[in-house]
């Protein structure tokens, strides 16, 4: 069922409004696919029916509900897989070496969707470097989606959730089975403090970060809020720490402060030293 040019452009108002985020033209499919599940929760007939409802009641839980779908990302347990490369290879040992005297890490993942990025990183932090173990970690993940951030909290993932992307031997050794779900142990739920927090809004407060995941968002705002948000994030971010962003997003013409680096098919960056 197709959205016609008035309700799309009013759908991407609203959402610019909560989120920043930026639906441009030709995002039509997004609305649609995002949006029909509530059509039939509301039970209307059409998509025109409920942006009708929505401007009849433009303050009321149905715009937070719409502004749910619309911020829910697409994700996946150790996406991209590259990165995850990189960090087990060459980021945390690092860090590692570079944290030993204080044995402390401070880490943000900062837009965990369902949470398959965050739980893919503690993963592995506990399988791959057992000397941690002893470290104080620091790990917050945030998410605009009050949704997203209690199925990150409970932990919990359908089978087909757990065959995209997990492996096996760490299904076995860090998920308890439910039924026909699965359920990441209570020892790594209770690593993460979950948060949410809109990016294009005041972040609360966080220590200074060695580690900051923040793949796959940049992409859904404007020029100017993705500088903005590069600007917060170099101000949190230590001077030997490193920022991941997604393969599609760079901070090139938009923050100069950062380097990439040469790692293949990562988004590593760091702050230009010196």
């Amino acid at each position: 069922m197709a959205i016609n040019p008035t309700d799309f452009d009013y759908i991407s108002k609203i959402v610019k409004e909560e989120s920043a985020i930026v639906l441009e033209k030709g995002k039509e499919y997004l609305v649609e696919s995002r949006l029909m599940p509530l059509v039939h929760q509301e039970k209307l007939e059409s998509l025109e029916n409920l942006v009708r409802k929505l401007k009849a009641q433009p303050r009321g839980e149905l715009r937070d509900t719409v502004i749910e779908a619309m911020t829910t990302n697409e994700t996946s347990f150790f996406r991209d897989i590259h990165p995850f490369e990189t960090l087990k290879k060459e980021i945390i040992p690092d860090l590692i070496e570079k944290r030993k005297d204080r044995k402390e890490l401070n880490i943000w993942c900062g837009a965990s969707s369902s949470g398959q990025e965050c739980y893919s990183l503690v993963m592995t932090l506990k399988n791959q470097f057992p000397v941690l173990d002893s470290w104080k970690i620091t790990f917050a993940a945030s998410d605009i989606s009050n949704q997203m951030l209690n199925r990150c909290r409970s932990g919990i993932y359908s089978q087909l959730e757990i065959n995209r992307g997990l492996p096996a031997p760490l299904m076995v050794k860090y998920f308890n089975r439910l039924g026909t779900e699965w359920q990441v142990k209570e020892e790594l739920r209770k690593m993460i403090q979950f948060r949410i927090t809109n990016l294009s809004e005041k972040w609360p407060f966080m220590p200074p970060l060695d580690l900051i995941m923040m793949r796959n968002v940049l992409i859904y705002f404007d020029v100017e809020m993705k500088k903005d948000i590069l600007g917060r994030v170099r101000k949190l971010l230590k001077p030997d720490g490193y920022l991941f962003l997604g393969a599609a997003e760079t901070t090139l013409n938009l923050d100069d402060n950062f380097e990439r680096m040469p790692y293949k098919q990562s988004g590593c960056y760091r702050l230009k030293q010196g």
